[in-house]
């Protein structure tokens, strides 16, 4: 495990030591599916954040459940070293729920591991980028931060109003190229889109802006299922003609976005952003979307160039987090905005001529080259595909602390962060897929139910508790965050249309998975902060978070998308089984 630098203020000595004992108390049994014993949270229409939401962690009852392991159990457990975030890469994106969709979290995650993601980056140029990972692992963990805000209590609130919208991926933006025999009807299903996202919207209006979990998913499940077939008719037609996309059932899932509850909130971030950006990322205009449907002959080329594309920005993206504070005022452009503008110029050329091959030759995609930082892309604004709606651009992070609108203060950085493959009570692990996407907890459980939500929170000391609200710690301990993934898989989808039903939970009693569901290592995620006592005594330590849940801790959530190489996966397993120690 990496230690944070001891140059940070909140830093304490001894507190590694401390870390370390805890780790080994709720690790006990390793091989074993921990599940926890909750009492449900809190999910009231304000979701208003208030002292009611931290308790002093010995108040908390014992509720950690280690089944038993078995003659078959794979006990080991294989560590991985990804940092702190001493790079500093924060960002409002999420790749796994909200994909394509830039600052769609509207809170900030700490991120660790792969060095160029961000909500556009393709498969591929996740395998190509660096990582914070000492082994060469390229997956990519993160989860929302932790502020303290000294200037204001738990329980200051912010009164909720607003009309909330349905918030959905733009597959326009993710297809390969479009085959023109199958142009049309890609372009009808498209639209098609469009207009189940707007009678979600109008449903949505009709109930008045509150918030209420069984109405926002009695609007989510039908889109759901109508996104899916939508969805696969695009697949369809693009088969009969060409290569069938990958990935389209990524796009399906929607949330309900309360952005509009930002004007009541205080705080900082804007559409535009001003000061400091959370780590710059290049958002560039949208190629694919632009497209004429492209001739079968050039299709494969023109595909190629726009994976080429993408890794030109994932590079530059990479180039922005490794190279930070480097250079002078002008460094960035000229280091790392002009070149990529001039290799765009060229491949955006490239994918011109290719498709004047076979048919006139499309005109105006070198106009597309230049890009910029933060937030909307240059030429975004209008230039999309008439048949897909153009989204409101969210609140970007921005000033000293990064800030967003009601997710305000100064960033806990972790003191340590501890990510550990874990195996099965019941049987031997089998190695997960490579860009496997998977997620704990929820980020959104008082606008769309607790089902998911997971109790995260304890102190160092007190492995045998987690809590579903922030914890008051004892003198000398720290807070924790524990985050346990789910370690059975359907052994088929690397994702699916809610980006968790390709993956379980054990069972909470035995361990074992269900039925027609495999073990794979089970990655846990734990995370220590050093927090000064008073601040958790008056309330002032929250959880970064969309608006209407207010801070709430039970809306504590991690993210992963697993790219280890398949061999370094095997040895992962491989260490796991034999019931070995590994890193």
């Amino acid at each position: 495990m990496r230690t944070r630098p001891r140059r940070h203020p909140l830093t304490r000595s001894g507190r590694a030591r401390v870390f370390a004992l805890a780790v080994v108390a709720v690790t006990v049994g390793a091989a074993a599916t921990v599940t926890f014993v909750s009492g449900g949270g809190r999910f009231t229409a304000s979701a208003e954040a208030n002292l009611s939401d931290f308790v002093p962690i010995e108040q908390v009852a014992a509720n950690v459940v280690t089944p038993a392991n078995g003659p078959n159990a794979s006990t080991g457990v294989f560590s991985v070293d990804c940092g702190v975030n001493e790079n500093g890469k924060f960002s409002s994106d999420n790749p796994v729920a909200q994909p394509g969709i830039s600052n769609g979290a509207e809170h900030l995650h700490d991120f660790v591991g792969n060095l160029a993601i961000t909500a556009d980056t393709s498969d591929e140029a996740l395998a190509a980028a660096g990582t914070t990972c000492a082994n060469g692992d390229r997956s990519s963990y993160f989860w929302p931060v932790v502020r303290i805000d000294r200037s204001v209590r738990a329980d200051a609130g912010a009164d909720p109003g607003g009309v909330p919208t349905v918030s959905c991926p733009r597959p326009g933006d993710r297809l390969p190229a479009v085959p023109a025999a199958a142009a049309d009807e890609v372009r009808r299903s498209l639209a098609e889109l469009d207009r189940q996202v707007a009678e979600a919207n109008a449903r949505l209006a009709a109930n008045g802006g509150r918030i209420d979990a069984d109405f926002n998913n009695s609007v989510l499940g039908p889109l759901r299922f109508r996104r899916a077939a939508t969805l696969d008719r695009i697949a369809v037609a693009m088969d009969r003609h060409g290569p069938r996309p990958t990935g389209l059932v990524s796009m399906v899932d929607c949330a309900v976005s309360y952005d509009a509850l930002h004007a009541g909130h205080h705080g900082a971030g804007s559409a535009t952003g001003t000061g400091t950006l959370a780590t710059p990322t290049v958002r560039c205009p949208n190629v694919r979307d632009r497209l004429p449907g492209v001739p079968a002959p050039a299709v494969d080329e023109v595909n190629r160039n726009l994976a080429l594309l993408d890794k030109q920005i994932a590079e530059a993206n990479e180039r922005l987090v490794s190279s930070a504070g480097q250079g002078g005022p002008n460094f960035v452009d000229n280091a790392i905005m002009g070149p990529l503008a001039a290799k765009r110029v060229a491949t955006l050329d490239r994918i011109e001529i290719a498709i004047g091959r076979h048919t006139s030759r499309p005109t105006g995609l070198t106009a597309l080259a230049s890009c910029a930082l933060g937030g909307a892309a240059p030429g975004d604004a209008g230039a999309g595909n008439a048949d897909q709606e153009e989204p409101a651009a969210l609140p970007v992070p921005s000033g000293p602390n990064l800030e967003l609108p009601n997710n305000t203060g100064g960033i806990v950085r972790p003191a340590e962060v501890r990510i550990e493959y874990r195996g099965n009570p019941t049987s031997k692990v089998t190695p997960m897929p490579r860009f496997m996407r998977a997620l704990t907890g929820d980020s959104k459980p008082t606008s769309r139910g607790p089902a998911n939500a997971r109790p995260s929170w304890t102190c160092t000391g007190f492995a045998d508790r987690l809590s579903e609200r922030y914890p008051i710690c004892p003198e000398g301990s720290q807070v924790l965050r524990v985050h346990d993934f789910p370690g059975c898989w359907d052994g088929k989808n690397i994702d699916s249309d809610n980006h968790r039903s390709h993956l379980s939970f054990a069972d909470a009693a035995t361990g074992a998975c269900p039925e027609n569901f495999v073990a794979i290592p089970q990655l846990r995620i734990t995370i220590a902060y050093d927090i000064p006592r008073d601040v958790q005594l008056n309330g002032q330590f929250a959880l970064d978070s969309f608006p209407e849940e207010d801070h709430n801790p039970f809306s504590d959530h991690n993210d992963f998308i697993n790219v280890n190489s398949e061999r370094q996966m095997k040895k992962i397993a491989r260490c796991i089984n034999i019931g070995r120690g590994c890193r």
